[in-house]
């Protein structure tokens, strides 16, 4: 029997990890740096940072009540997003906490520097020597009980609250001068460098497992550790501008040290000290601990390599990804400046967020299993607020963030497709939503085609010389098209003279022409749609059709389908350059035969969804021969399980459009006529970019062209045939 983990963490548990994760260096190191940016007008940054993040907390508080036993910022969005974002949200969140942890060791050296009289260049060699004992520390596997992080909570807050009580009466208000004019740009840019100090707010997801009644649970302590600590930054942010000089406060590279001296005295800096270094290490720890098992995760999925998710045999950890994790740490001390590590660690953990609300998009939108407890007030618009403004928050930080984040992810896209994709074989939530949304998008189209239009009008165009059988099959066509539109046929035969020959001249008609005309009068007779008739007389029988077309509002044509001449080796077919230079739909009607009978009507997909002409084609000919219609899409034997349900059910909604009775049948990409799994398809309806399909075959087949504004784009169509 496998072994589960009981559920013993009630709320004030959840608090205290969601709190104990987020205060750290974001206000005992940050607001130096932010109120260099934005002045006064700090305190706005940090409330605004904290609005910012929540519509993630509300996202990440719902799918942890779906996902309980996942955890973790990448593995949501790896479910969400797919493989491809999932690589870049865990390669990004592994980079983000092991900035945070080299923040907080670079920023937690001067508190300690604080209370002893020595050189401030010993702090990059004394941070470098305690980021090597806190990977040792998580190397031997030595951890943080649940315990030891409550008593440092604790002490962190009697602190903090001590400092914001005791300050209140030494703050003047003198000090806030200024505040309204402050810049949007200064206040966004503080607010983007702050974000990070909200980035752990998530961080009890990872032990959803173990929260007691985790609907109730988990959202309340993420979304009241939220407030809580966003008050809580605000209060000491307004205190600390208030004991003490801005200017001061920008200089310091211990600011709450400085601000206590000059409202507690000794004994204020000696606690706060304090409490910064317990808050600052933690951090420190957490974010090696955090940051580690990123890699170790991944390598389970298969992004990276499985050295990443090996467990040491005697410490019982996941050895080489700490010491992957400790190098980069020990590096972005060694060389990063302190602001520029406060900025990528924002930057990565902004985007992060970005994605986790996208996902939870992709999760309702999605047909995956997703059954949370908790579920998001006002979605979407939590979330797309939560995306808009983390990526306004992005376009405020500078160069060397926005820099950082692209190569972050251009390297971790570049390792997908080099190493992870072969090693993978899933979908996210979001690719199965997106593919959803095509195949209803698909559906509108075809809903619209289907209905009948006012005026409807299918013209056949007939060059001198064609067979009276064609004429027959084309009008047939016509009329079948035109009769659930209650519309109209024309018939319009174009005739072409030389150049030398004037037009008056030829317009006698001739006993061929009033033979055209007797044959076309005797096909309306038998027909149930109104037949006009008529002939142009020109010099250029392509532009006279195009013109024509243009002229009278035609809504389909009709034309067949003429053989290879050798005049047409040097120049583009007539056909073709008729398709080329007109703007209405079209049906060229290849292998044309004399009464046959039509039993089936088989529609060939082009690369993506069915396109909306050709089931309407379909169906107005089926309908009027008593057939039925065979969906026949074609897919390589790759296709996942969730993409064959999308399918399924985008064949579904279309056969329920039609009129007539429709099966489907999934056959072979393999092109050529070989594709074909119907043979007793008596009518094969292909558009123009999957016409090899009907090559070689003696049966008829309608070649459908839709009008271009009907169509999605290059970009559409190649998504839809990635997609659907």
């Amino acid at each position: 029997m496998p072994k589960s983990l009981e559920r013993d963490l009630g709320l004030f548990s959840v608090l205290a990890i969601s709190i104990g994760a987020m205060i750290g260096s974001g206000i005992f190191i940050l607001p130096a740096v932010a109120v260099e940016y934005a002045g006064p007008a700090v305190v706005v940054a940090y409330v605004l940072a904290g609005l910012v993040v929540l519509p993630a907390a509300l996202s990440k508080s719902e799918m942890a009540t779906a996902m309980p036993e996942s955890g973790g910022t990448y593995l949501f969005i790896e479910r969400g997003m797919g493989p491809l974002l999932g690589t870049v949200a865990g390669i990004g969140t592994w980079f983000s906490l092991s900035f945070k942890g080299g923040l907080a060791l670079v920023g937690g050296v001067p508190y300690l520097l604080y209370l002893f009289d020595v050189p401030p260049s010993i702090t990059t060699p004394l941070a470098l020597g305690l980021a090597v004992i806190l990977v040792l520390v998580n190397l031997f596997g030595a951890k943080q009980t649940g315990r030891i992080q409550v008593v440092i909570v604790a002490i962190m807050l009697a602190a903090l609250g001590w400092f914001v009580v005791g300050g209140v009466p030494s703050v003047r208000p003198t000090n806030y001068a200024g505040v309204f004019e402050t810049s949007a740009g200064g206040i966004l840019t503080a607010t983007g460098l702050v974000f990070v100090s909200y980035a752990g707010v998530t961080k009890v997801a990872s032990v959803a497992e173990e929260i007691e009644n985790p609907g109730r649970n988990i959202p309340l302590g993420i979304l009241g550790s939220l407030g809580f600590t966003t008050l809580l930054y605000a209060l000491i942010v307004v205190v600390m501008l208030g004991v003490t000089d801005t200017s001061a406060i920008a200089a310091a590279e211990a600011p709450m040290a400085v601000a206590a001296e000059a409202a507690l005295g000794p004994a204020g800096v000696l606690v706060v000290v304090m409490a910064a270094l317990l808050a600052l290490v933690s951090t420190a720890n957490a974010g090696i601990l955090s940051s580690s098992r990123y890699p170790f995760a991944m390598s389970r999925d298969g992004l990276v390599p499985a050295s990443l998710g090996e467990i040491s045999e005697r410490f019982g950890t996941p050895s080489t990804s700490i010491t992957l994790t400790g190098v980069v740490l020990l590096v972005l001390i060694a060389f990063v400046p302190l602001e520029s590590i406060a900025k990528l660690a924002s930057a990565f953990q902004i985007l992060v967020f970005v994605l986790i609300n996208v996902a939870l998009i992709a999760f309702r939108r999605g047909t995956m299993t997703y059954e949370p407890t908790f579920e998001s007030p006002f979605y979407p618009w939590m979330q797309g607020f939560g995306v808009v403004g983390g990526l306004v928050l992005l376009t405020q930080m500078g160069t060397i963030p926005l820099v950082g984040a692209a190569l972050i992810t251009a390297g971790s896209v570049a390792w997908y497709l080099w190493y992870a994709r072969d090693h993978v074989d899933r979908e996210g939530a979001a690719v199965d939503a997106v593919r959803r949304e095509v195949g209803r998008q698909a559906v509108e189209r075809t809903r619209d085609a289907i209905a009948p239009t006012e005026g409807y009008e299918a013209l056949v165009a007939v060059p001198e010389g064609t067979a009276p059988a064609h004429e027959e099959t084309l009008v047939g066509v016509a009329a079948d098209l035109a009769a659930p539109q209650y519309g109209a046929v024309s018939v319009v035969r174009f005739d072409e003279v030389a150049d030398q020959v004037p037009l008056e001249a030829a317009t006698e008609r001739s006993g061929s022409d009033i033979e055209f005309e007797q044959r076309t009068d005797a096909l309306a007779a038998d027909l149930d749609v109104p037949v006009r008739v008529g002939e142009i007389v020109s010099h250029d029988t392509r532009h006279a059709l195009a013109n024509y077309v243009d002229e009278h509002d035609v809504d389909t044509l009709v034309i067949e389908r003429r053989p290879s001449r050798r005049r047409e080796r040097l120049f583009d077919a007539d056909d073709e350059w008729v398709l080329a230079h007109t703007s209405c739909d079209a049906v060229v009607v290849d292998n044309a035969a004399e009464n046959s009978e039509i039993g089936t009507v088989t529609v060939l997909t082009d690369d993506g969804p069915h396109d909306p002409a050709k089931i309407a084609v379909a169906d107005a000919v089926a309908a009027a021969h008593d057939a039925a219609i065979v969906l026949e899409y074609a897919r390589d034997a790759s296709v996942s399980d969730e993409q064959r349900r999308t399918i399924a059910d985008y064949h579904e909604e279309i056969a329920a459009l039609c009129s007539v009775p429709v099966r489907t049948a999934l056959v072979s990409s393999d092109g050529g006529s070989r594709s074909i799994e119907s043979d007793d398809a008596d009518v094969l309806v292909v558009g123009t970019d999957a016409q090899s399909l009907a090559d070689g075959t003696d049966r008829p087949v309608l070649v459908v062209r839709p009008r271009e504004e009907s169509t999605p784009g290059r970009i559409g169509r190649a998504l839809e045939g990635r997609l659907l």
